[in-house]
């Protein structure tokens, strides 16, 4: 049957938008305020799929329900445009990254517009602006006078390939996992951001924030707060030490097995290695020391719990401060330099990594808590202390507080508290980047620029490889790179190095509130209105990263007095995945669905018959298994396709795309539009009516809808919400007449989730003002009750039959009711009642014998 033309509708209603300002944030302050967030996206080449909008759909209901609800709401979106994906780009074309970024800002935004969300596009900002980075230069300066921000020489992940350092979460078994170009392990002087000084903070702000509990464990998981003891352990004299005893600082969570060391474990980059390692042990040092080079600290520390370990001896040895004894000192890979103080002490016995690594390299295994044969695996539960002197007949708890004051007195320890959290590394070996806004003396000094020097823009390159001697790109503006001090006049030299990405995102929900403003980063009342953000929504692949450092950035900036919330995110939301089948053949290679069928039971490439595996993934371009949302805005309409993204399944699940689906919810908004619109006159429909309809029914749906629509825009649950419209249209689409009260109502509640069909049939039904100025529509809880219901009714636990009963039935009425249904009756002749169950509004189960 005849719809609505989407093809006409669709961008008349995006032209009127625009036109109109009508998503313009109103600078009225005296309403409540709704600040809803999409986490922005990286703008790359290859635009939006059907898997991106999910959430943009998502939070654009949310504001378009808020503003008709009286909220003055913030719907803001921006580029995370810094990057090396567009270097990358850059080198490839020979194109500037700032061309390439505006092309690829200009599709990502067109394909937003085309799907009808309500951005308040006179805010749009780009991390790649400079008129944006000179004030993330600004917060930088504000970290670096706090101490929160400095140089150290570290190891890093070295791409010699791209030239550039990467984070661990950039490499997996050796390789850069966007290009599987080698990495290597090199020390390398970077910029670092004291983030761990904030980790008590960053674990005791999650209890107050309305996030998934699995995303807060993750952070707590990452921020990991331990427990323990920091122990000295001074390392035997030798030949290879003459300049004296050295001293291994240790971290444990488990002090109480002291007693039972008969190993230490240096990582194989610790200080120390170097000066302790005996002339025999060298070369076998060495060697291990270059093999661990080769792999990522994220690499090391997901291979820690497998059974092979390897591990060198430096011949060296260290004193048990607790007994004297003298036990070696090795290295390892499962001990991290950056973790706790990059050295362990080893009690196999009951320890389940150390007594793997014992056993491979043949150590004494102690048994210092009974309870379990050590001989054969290590024993982590309670129990009596042994062979521990002084320890002895202790449970874990109190050997650990009188390990620790054994320590604090002998001076050769103390009671500490550690976390897995580490600092920050911040800087990269990049162009597309923001500089730094500090230079070099001519004494080696470092000295931050003022604010007044900023921004401190990028240079002109026509080349954005690093130098061939392996410095960063920025290396080769020279003439930018030799500068002055610009309070004294001598000479300098501007830092080559550019910060991550993850800093022009660390704060861009700050910006959005001012993003004009050229005095300030934010205007201060606007952030005190505005702050915090009160729905944010986004992957939960962000966990870790810039939802912690974002974090980190605003507690700096609420501890200066910039902001006025201790947390910039109070609820957070997570979309699932979309997935769809992709085809793979047995060497990774990856096809198009067009491109393969089926033979005799098995897919093939239509053209070369190679053997092809069907599974479902992640949508990807990768995986040539993406839809573009143009071609299902084309064909279909952007509001049949925002009602499906929606209408898959819960929010927070991922789901499988099928695109009939999207079919079938324009079939829905197809019969929306008839019941206002005659599809043969393009005039009002025959049964709209401004006349009193007694339909209760349909009046039950409207108002069912109303009460599903507005729970939905807390809870994020909308496919039961689109499920509740739905039925109102097939009750109205039964109907002999619809009063168009009743439709206005409806149109009002459709309007958030197809908001060009929502917007003509409000036009249609006689309103000269958009339907996002119209009010949310209330519903009559009166009005949801029913008056008759319908009772399963069951014989010995098998359904025979079916009642209609009053609403409010009693339990005697009920089971009345059902004892004398003809149906029911039969089964119950000559039999002896045992026993009769009601459960109200539900059925009836009739026992018999």
């Amino acid at each position: 049957m005849a719809g609505y033309d989407h093809r006409e509708i669709d961008p008349k209603w995006q032209r009127t938008w625009r036109e109109q300002g009508t998503f313009a944030t109103s600078a009225e302050r005296q309403k409540p305020k709704y600040y809803v967030l999409d986490m922005f996206p990286y703008p790359s080449g290859a635009g939006l799929h059907v898997g991106h909008p999910k959430g943009y759909v998502a939070t654009d209901v949310v504001a378009r329900a808020k503003r008709m609800m009286g909220f003055n709401v913030l719907r803001v979106m921006g580029w995370d445009s810094f990057g090396l994906p567009t270097e990358r780009q850059a080198v490839r074309e020979g194109r500037p990254p700032a061309e390439i970024t505006a092309r690829n800002v200009a599709r990502f935004k067109e394909q937003l517009e085309n799907l009808g969300l309500s951005y308040d596009w006179s805010r749009e900002l780009a991390t790649s602006d400079p008129e944006y980075y000179r004030w993330t230069q600004w917060i930088f300066l504000k970290l670096y006078e706090k101490g929160l921000a400095y140089q150290a020489e570290v190891p890093v992940n070295w791409c010699p390939a791209l030239g550039t350092v990467l984070a661990n979460e950039e490499v997996q078994d050796g390789k850069y996992v966007e290009t599987g170009d080698p990495v290597e392990r090199r020390m390398m002087k970077q910029w670092m951001l004291r983030i761990t000084e904030y980790a008590e903070r960053l674990l005791q702000g999650l209890d107050d924030l309305d996030w998934p509990e699995g995303i807060k464990e993750m952070q707590r998981h990452w921020i990991g707060r331990s427990e323990g003891a920091e122990i000295e352990f001074a390392v035997a004299p030798g030949p290879d030490q003459p300049e004296g005893p050295e001293r291994i600082q240790v971290f444990t969570t488990r002090p109480d097995t002291l007693f039972g060391c008969t190993y230490v474990v240096l990582a194989p980059e610790h200080e120390l290695v170097e000066r302790i390692t005996t002339a025999e042990q060298r070369a076998a040092v060495e060697a291990y020391r270059a093999e661990v080079a080769q792999r990522s600290e994220r690499d090391r520390l997901s291979d820690a719990a497998d059974a092979d370990k390897t591990g060198v001896a430096t011949g060296a040895y260290a004193i048990n401060p607790v007994n004297g004894a003298r036990v070696p000192i090795w290295i390892a890979d499962y001990v991290l330099a950056g973790y706790g103080t990059g050295a362990v002490f080893a009690c196999p016995a009951h320890d389940e990594r150390d007594h793997v690594f014992a056993r491979t390299f043949g150590l004494p295994i102690v048994e210092v808590v009974a309870g379990g044969d050590t001989a054969e695996a290590a024993y982590v539960g309670d129990g009596a202390h042994v062979n521990s002197d002084f320890l002895d007949g202790l449970d874990i708890a109190a050997a650990k507080k009188r390990i620790v004051a054994f320590l604090e007195e002998n001076e050769c320890g103390r009671g500490t508290v550690q976390y897995r959290l580490r600092d920050w590394l911040f800087s990269r070996q990049r162009y597309w980047g923001e500089p730094f806004p500090i230079i070099e003396l001519e004494d080696g000094s470092i000295k931050p620029l003022p604010e007044s020097a900023l921004p401190v823009a990028l240079p002109t390159l026509d080349e954005y490889k690093p130098t061939d001697d392996g410095r960063p790109p920025l290396a080769r503006a020279e003439s930018w790179v030799t500068t002055t001090d610009p309070d004294t006049g001598a000479p300098a030299r501007r830092e080559t190095n550019t910060m991550p990405q993850w800093a022009g995102s660390c704060w861009y929900y700050l910006r959005f509130i001012s993003p004009r403003l050229d005095s300030a980063a934010w205007d201060p009342d606007e952030e005190r209105y505005w702050m915090p953000v009160d729905l944010y929504v986004g992957g939960a692949e962000h966990a870790t990263l810039h939802l912690l450092y974002s974090r980190f950035w605003h507690q700096v900036l609420y501890d200066l007095g910039l902001v006025s919330t201790p947390e910039p995110f109070q609820r957070l939301f997570n979309q699932g995945m979309i997935h769809r089948t992709s085809y793979r053949d047995a060497a990774g290679k990856y096809y198009y669905a067009e491109d393969v069928e089926e033979r005799d039971g098995q897919m093939v490439v239509k053209d070369s018959g190679v053997e092809v595996s069907a599974r479902l993934e992640k949508m990807s371009k990768s995986k040539y298994n993406v839809v573009n949302p143009d071609d299902m805005c084309a064909e279909y309409g952007a509001d049949a396709l925002r009602l499906y993204e929606l209408f898959m399944g819960p929010l927070d699940d991922g789901s499988e795309w099928e695109t009939a689906g999207v079919a079938g919810t324009r079939r829905f908004l197809d019969r929306v539009w008839r019941l206002a619109v005659d599809p043969d006159t393009d005039g009002p429909a025959a049964k709209l009516t401004d006349q009193t309809v007694d339909n209760k029914d349909m009046e039950r749906a409207l108002h069912a809808a109303i009460k599903k629509v507005s729970e939905g825009v807390e809870s994020l649950r909308f496919n039961t919400a689109i499920s509740e419209m739905m039925v109102f249209a097939n009750e109205a689409t039964k109907a002999e007449a619809v009063p168009r009260a009743w439709l206005e109502l409806f149109v009002r509640v459709l309007a958030p989730f197809a908001p060009h069909l929502g917007e003509e049939l409000w036009r249609r039904l006689g309103h000269r003002d958009s339907v996002c100025d119209a009010d949310w529509p209330a519903y009559d809880e009166a009005k949801l009750a029913v008056d008759t219901i319908t009772l399963a009714v069951q014989v010995n636990g098998k359904l025979r039959g079916t009642i209609e009963v009053p609403a409010e039935v009693s339990k005697e009425d009920a089971l009345a009711a059902a004892k004398a249904d003809d149906k029911v009756a039969k089964f119950l002749d000559g039999k002896t009642m045992r026993r009769e169950i009601y459960v109200p509004g539900r059925l009836v189960n009739l026992v018999v014998g």
